[in-house]
């Protein structure tokens, strides 16, 4: 099995040459090298691997803005006639992140080692996930290298627009909770205790709901460091639970069911489906090598493993639409689709077309639980506040009422 090796070699005027470079074994490295008119003096078997951030000042990740003008830059330069491997010497030069101007070294020497750009790409999950990979395999099979990074670049611009949308959204619902509760840990930490002195000084007898609040605010500031370990130890268990299998899996399948969030997690992995299937479908790809990958970049293990149940399905001849229905994963619009295209055997042109609906519909189901949520939080918010300055405010009324009489 062909291995790819580190080596140093010299020439005969003893000029030092350092690279990669594929091969049998050894000795085939040193009779490739000698038809270069080059000597090896070492070699090491080369593993390759992602770099350490720590190395490059950089964050172990590389963002999607730098992927997607990654992806159109090496396009352009591909149409341009540019070798795969000219493109990647050209652009890891570029104005990228060092994090990602070294994965891009390593992956230019891969490459004129004899790597397959694909096989390069694949020895950094971490920056290119699977979907991207099959993506650059296939147009490395097909010879349309070209259409398959502008469709990514377009993807991870779509899906990243998408993104910002449902965050944008959900800004300003957030913040009105945030402001909810503030609001009442400030009342009820320090409007609260200097009322309730004044009436002690005034002799005045709190009954029923005040003495409620008054006894709510009396706990809050007696423990409050208490409740801040609490509220701090409670965050970091539920961080550490997320970051587990199961944590996962039962926060993805809440996310999903939940009444309010469940429609739009389900339009975002919709349309995030139509895109990405229809560039797999179009790029040639065969249907279950499509649904495999797929499958990996829907954002929601729970959606995943029915995903994956209705693939086997379709292995097993089963349609696809038959497949979805049974394991209701897609809303009916989707299934319509997909019965369409099957029918008319042109599954990848239906989905490609129907990508700007399944857009319009994630921003129009996050405008309709923007419309919902926002009322909602402003009504809670009157609520608390009214609730609090009654509960401050009665026994001072019950005084100037007592006086004006």
């Amino acid at each position: 099995m062909p291995v790819t090796y580190k080596y140093v070699a010299v020439n005969l005027q003893k000029q030092k040459f350092k690279g990669k470079y594929i091969a049998e074994d050894e000795k085939d490295l040193a009779v490739q090298l000698a038809k270069q008119n080059l000597y090896l003096v070492s070699a090491t078997e080369y593993k390759g691997g992602t770099p350490s951030a720590f190395f490059t000042l950089g964050t172990g990740k590389v963002e999607l803005r730098e992927l997607t003008t990654f992806c159109r830059q090496f396009a352009i330069m591909i149409n341009s006639g540019i070798q795969a491997l000219d493109c990647i010497d050209v652009l890891k030069n570029q104005s990228y992140s060092s994090y990602f101007k070294a994965i891009l070294r390593i992956i230019a020497d891969d490459v004129r080692a004899g790597d397959m750009l694909s096989a390069a790409l694949e020895k950094h999950k971490k920056v290119f996930p699977d979907f991207f990979v099959s993506m650059v395999h296939v147009g490395e099979v097909s010879g349309k290298l070209e259409m398959v990074f502008l469709s990514l670049a377009d993807y991870y611009e779509s899906d990243a627009a998408t993104r910002r949308k449902a965050k944008s959204a959900m800004a300003y619902p957030m913040m009105l909770a945030g402001m909810t509760v503030g609001i009442a840990v400030l009342m009820l930490a320090f409007v609260v205790p200097r009322f309730k002195d004044v009436l002690a000084e005034l002799d005045v007898e709190i009954t029923g709901f005040t003495k409620a609040i008054y006894g709510i605010s009396d706990f809050i500031v007696s423990y409050w460091r208490v409740m801040a370990l609490l509220i701090i130890a409670l965050g970091l268990l539920l961080f550490v639970f997320l970051r587990t299998s199961t944590g996962k899996k039962a926060f993805d399948v809440f996310k999903i069911r939940c009444p309010l969030l469940g429609k739009v997690m389900t339009e975002l992995i919709t349309a995030r489906f139509a895109r990405s299937f229809s560039i797999l479908l179009s790029s040639g790809m065969d249907l279950a090598s499509a649904l495999d990958s797929v499958a990996r970049i829907l954002g929601n293990s729970y959606v995943e493993s029915k995903f994956r149940a209705a693939s086997d399905e379709v292995r097993r001849g089963v349609t696809i639409t038959d497949a979805f229905v049974k394991y209701n994963i897609f809303p009916d619009m989707m299934l319509q689709m997909l019965a369409v295209g099957e029918k008319t055997n042109s599954l990848d042109e239906v989905l490609s077309r129907s990508c700007t609906f399944f857009d319009e519909q994630v921003e129009s189901t996050l405008s309709s639980l923007t419309a919902k949520i926002q009322p909602a939080m402003l009504i809670i918010m009157g609520l608390v506040v009214g609730t609090l300055f009654i509960a401050v405010y009665a026994p001072m009324l019950s005084i100037m009422n007592g006086l004006a009489v």
